[in-house]
């Protein structure tokens, strides 16, 4: 007004805003003073005005402080808003429950309360200042629930020993709806709102799609895996009950259709296991019975003849051989010898040695069978073999007719490895006979015969004698002892230790 003061002036514009503003910023003030030590404080350096939170002791406001220039220089502005309960009630209708909590430093000692760390300090709450005459808004949605929001702020701190602390936290604790922040923040984008919230739109329902697609995939593969799993259970059980004939059925060449595969193979491998066992047993049992009439056919005695010393051995290559050899003594000074190679090894071998032990027996037990013809005799057999064998088996053999009374020996072989008979350092083989037996029916055979010195020694032997090789895979072609039992003994062992296996 005219021919008013300057602090006039300024009381008069301080009192017209503090009406104006009065409802929108309850407790305004407008001061106007030429000490600029509070600005120099709280401002930036460099900087001639300042606003902000301003925390002065227990006391919180909005400060704005600016120099201006004047006639009498510069001057500054102060407006001042404290931060109340009242105040609080005014600010962003759209909020609930509204509380600051003013901060001090923690010092040590007994603490009370929660301790908050900021930046290198420790601040306790010193005070709070509560709103709570405000009604959180309805919700906008059917999913709107209220949210607790933590914020925090940085205020100037001025004691009253003139200290300054330019960072001090001020924690904002209000509660609101997601719905009302998301408008709030939709708002300050001004133009752009709707563009940004289509896109926001559109991401949700990406994303959306995406979850949707990775919900059905998992349901889809967790069916799939337990329907597998299922079925591997239910394949284990009928391996349990010892059914090897269930198959896991195979819907997709994936890495569950690989196990299913792995399985069913399983199944088939131990199913064939089981089979080859049960046959290996089977096997076993008729080796067994096979061995034990192998061992009823050779003589469980030997002979006792005047002049004659006899003795035998039969070590098998395999738990049944087809070797044959016996003695069957005819009168008190006639004995028969018999020596024979079944083809093959094994069951069907030790069957074939019974049928010609049968045969052989069957003629030789006969009234007068001492004088019987040994070729005769074989050709019976041959006959005997090619009637009742089939045209892959036959048998070398070896028959002799001893006379103890007149020192004859009367022999026939069949194709078999000839016997030596050993007298005062000469050897005599005994190969008259002709082929072996089984192959051609009306086959004539020769008879030998020749006289026996005294001392003399007759052996008679199998290819399992000469066939065994050392570990250079050479054939044995070592020399046996001279007599007896001697003889046996020192030719089967030095088999085994040539070929190293004992047999």
């Amino acid at each position: 007004p005219p021919g008013a003061t300057m602090e006039e002036s300024e009381r008069i514009l301080a009192t017209q805003s503090h009406a104006v503003h009065d409802r929108e910023l309850p407790g305004l003030t407008i001061g106007f003073s030429e000490d600029a030590s509070l600005l120099g404080k709280v401002a930036s350096k460099g900087k001639r005005s300042f606003a902000g939170l301003l925390q002065q002791g227990d006391a919180l406001s909005l400060a704005s402080l600016r120099t201006i220039p004047d006639l009498k220089g510069e001057r500054v502005v102060t407006l001042r808003v404290p931060v109340t309960e009242e105040f609080l009630a005014t600010v962003a209708p759209d909020l609930g429950a509204i509380q600051l909590n003013l901060m001090e430093l923690y010092m040590g000692g007994v603490r009370q309360g929660i301790i908050y760390p900021s930046g290198e300090e420790q601040y306790v709450v010193a005070r709070r200042i509560v709103a709570h005459n405000r009604a959180l808004q309805s919700s906008m949605f059917w999913i709107d629930p209220p949210v607790n929001v933590v914020s925090s702020f940085d205020s100037v701190f001025v004691g009253k020993d003139g200290r300054v602390e330019l960072r001090r936290p001020v924690l904002a604790v209000f509660n609101a709806r997601p719905s009302r922040l998301n408008a709030r923040i939709f708002t300050t984008l001004g133009e752009l709102r709707d563009s940004y919230l289509l896109l926001l739109i559109l991401v949700g329902i990406v994303f959306l799609l995406i979850e949707a697609a990775a919900l059905v995939t998992g349901f889809v593969l967790t069916r799939r895996i337990t329907r597998a799993v299922a079925d591997l259970y239910r394949g284990t059980q009928y391996v349990q009950a010892m059914d090897f004939s269930h198959r896991v059925q195979i819907e997709r060449r994936d890495q569950l259709g690989e196990l299913g595969e792995s399985f069913n193979r399983m199944t088939g491998s131990i199913s064939q296991l089981i089979e080859e066992e049960n046959k290996r047993r089977r096997l076993e049992n008729e080796i067994s019975i096979a061995r034990e009439v192998q061992n009823q056919l050779f003589p469980s005695t030997l002979p006792s003849v005047p002049g004659v010393e006899i003795e035998a051995i039969c070590k098998a290559a395999r738990s049944v051989s087809g070797d044959y050899y016996d003695f069957i003594q005819l009168s008190p000074t006639h004995i028969a010898i018999a020596i024979a190679d079944i083809s093959g090894k094994g069951i069907s071998a030790a069957l074939l040695m019974a049928s010609l032990q049968a045969a052989l027996r069957s003629q030789m037990l006969s009234e007068g069978s001492e004088r019987l013809n040994m070729a005769e005799l074989v050709s019976r057999l041959n006959k005997h073999l090619v009637r009742n064998t089939g045209d892959d088996r036959f048998a070398t053999f070896f028959i002799a007719m001893y006379d103890s009374a007149t020192r004859t020996l009367r022999y026939t072989n069949a194709g078999h490895l000839p016997a030596f008979l050993i007298c005062k350092g000469t050897s005599q083989q005994l190969d008259k006979g002709g082929m072996v037996l089984g192959v051609m029916e009306d086959y004539v055979y020769e008879e030998g015969s020749l006289t026996v010195q005294p001392d003399a020694l007759l052996i008679g032997y199998s290819d399992g004698l000469i066939e065994p090789e050392n570990g250079s895979r050479r054939p044995l072609a070592g020399r046996c002892p001279t007599y007896g039992r001697g003889v046996t003994d020192g030719c089967g062992g030095g088999v085994g230790r040539y070929s190293r296996t004992g047999r």
